[in-house]
């Protein structure tokens, strides 16, 4: 497996996968070494990111290859599903998944995502429209959501 840290607006940003495809995006807050070399199978993940982060890309085109049990993957892959600059609530999410009683199952699959932003768990909130829960800490999921809102606030000067 290959990993390599990158910087993002957020912070840290570890990356690993392989050939089979990416297998984590974490975020942390303690400073890393920036690595200087990226490796071959991680350079796509990296550039997506970066064009992410500067506003150019709204859905990713990576292979994904996360570990967990097939009800996270099924979370994980419908999370692909919500629009960028959309959210949707934890009980509309387990409605689509066609059981509204698996919400609890379904909130701590999407908070044991382990790829952060390509698998938009940011993008689901409360049912009272409040952002709860989020791995990243709230800060980071508010960001997220204000990057990604098509009514971004425009300089006064």
């Amino acid at each position: 497996m290959e990993t390599c840290i990158i910087k993002s607006p957020l912070g840290f940003t570890k990356i690993s996968g392989d050939e089979e495809g990416i297998i984590g995006i974490t975020i942390f807050n303690s400073e890393e070494k920036i690595t200087d070399i990226i490796p071959i199978e991680l350079e796509d993940c990296v550039h997506q990111l970066n064009e992410y982060f500067e506003g150019k890309r709204t859905q990713f085109d990576l292979i994904l290859n996360p570990e967990g049990t097939e009800f996270q993957k099924k979370v994980w892959d419908t999370l692909q599903t919500i629009p960028y600059g959309k959210t949707c609530s934890y009980l509309e999410l387990a409605q689509q998944l066609g059981d509204v009683k698996a919400i609890r199952a379904v909130a701590n699959a999407n908070g044991r995502n382990p790829l952060w932003i390509v698998v938009p768990c940011h993008r689901v909130i409360g049912s009272d429209g409040s952002l709860t829960g989020y791995a990243g800490g709230l800060y980071r999921k508010q960001w997220l959501l204000e990057h990604e809102s098509p009514y971004k606030q425009q300089s006064l000067f």
